[in-house]
């Protein structure tokens, strides 16, 4: 085994477990939250749904690396490789519908009474729920096609047109239907990172706006910024690290896609950079969480304060 492999090997394993031991202590975090009754905010459903989908991207993807570059051959079979292909995809897709519902989320509550959003302030939190199962349907659904493409080392496989893809292998189909087929899987995708953007960049006229308003109302003093306008620029820069590697993890894909026979290291790295959001995600909201979690526990202990002087 070459030392570039241990290397891999070790980058993929350290990668995984971190990100796995990140996103479930914040799993982990919401269901103390939960069961100890503290008061619940309507983005928490969206960031639990967002943890599991990274966390499905993540080992799906993350553990087989990991086997295959520490020398272990042909341990998957096909339906091995179908169902991790499968649950890779369905967990990626959930993670971009994810936070791309919570920035949209997140500009429609933060913005103006007077705005055009100000009916959907009072809506929007009713279809929260809705709108994240429709997002598992729609990606278990659309990733059907992936288990058609997908099959083990060990399956015989007469076909010429093959692709290893280190631990399986995607059987290419003709040009046409593979067009379709990217065309259909992408288009989901290129509609979330859109939308996206466009919530981004009201978030930050809203808070550009605000931070003048009150520089206005304190002259001599500089005010702290609200708990929205922190969880804002929170979710901010949640999206912005996001669309950044899905943009990187995008242009290895393109290149994986259209080289016929491409180099190992190249399918490793890509494989590497698609799995790097699912790891950093719940390191970007502990902060936020946290200080979350110091509110709420100073609103229970508040209530139960009331609620026992007015019980004396």
């Amino acid at each position: 085994m070459a030392a570039s492999d241990v290397a891999l090997g070790i980058i993929f394993l350290s990668q995984t477990v971190v990100g796995a031991l990140g996103n479930s202590s914040l799993l982990l975090h919401y269901m103390v939250h939960y069961l100890m009754g503290f008061k619940v905010r309507h983005t928490d459903l969206i960031l639990q749904h967002l943890i599991v989908a990274n966390l499905l991207a993540l080992l799906c993807r993350g553990v087989p690396q990991t086997v295959a570059a520490f020398g272990v051959k042909g341990f998957l079979n096909d339906f091995g490789c179908k169902l991790l292909f499968y649950l890779h995809r369905v967990g990626r897709g959930v993670s971009i519908g994810s936070t791309c519902l919570l920035s949209v989320f997140q500009a429609i509550k933060i913005s103006p009474e007077d705005s055009s959003c100000s009916e959907l302030k009072v809506k929007a939190p009713k279809y929260i729920g809705f709108s994240i199962y429709l997002s598992w349907i729609l990606y278990l659904l659309i990733n059907i096609i992936i288990i058609l493409s997908m099959t083990g080392k060990k399956s015989n496989n007469n076909a010429t047109n093959l692709r290893d893809l280190g631990y399986c292998i995607s059987v290419d189909s003709e040009i046409i239907l593979q067009s379709l087929y990217a065309a259909l899987l992408t288009f989901p995708d290129v509609l979330c990172v859109g939308l996206m953007l466009w919530a981004s960049s009201s978030m930050v006229l809203i808070l550009h706006m605000h931070q003048r308003r009150m520089q206005h109302v304190h002259k001599s003093s500089s005010p702290r910024s609200s708990p929205e306008s922190r969880a804002t620029k929170t979710i901010l820069l949640l999206v912005s690290t996001f669309v950044f590697f899905y943009t990187l993890s995008c242009l290895f894909q393109i290149c994986v896609t259209v080289i016929y026979n491409p180099h190992w290291l190249l399918v490793k790295v890509g494989a590497m950079v698609s799995a790097c959001f699912p790891a950093l995600c719940p390191f970007l909201l502990i902060r936020r969480d946290t200080s979350a979690s110091r509110h709420n526990l100073y609103w229970t202990r508040n209530r139960k304060n009331l609620d026992v002087r007015r019980n004396m």
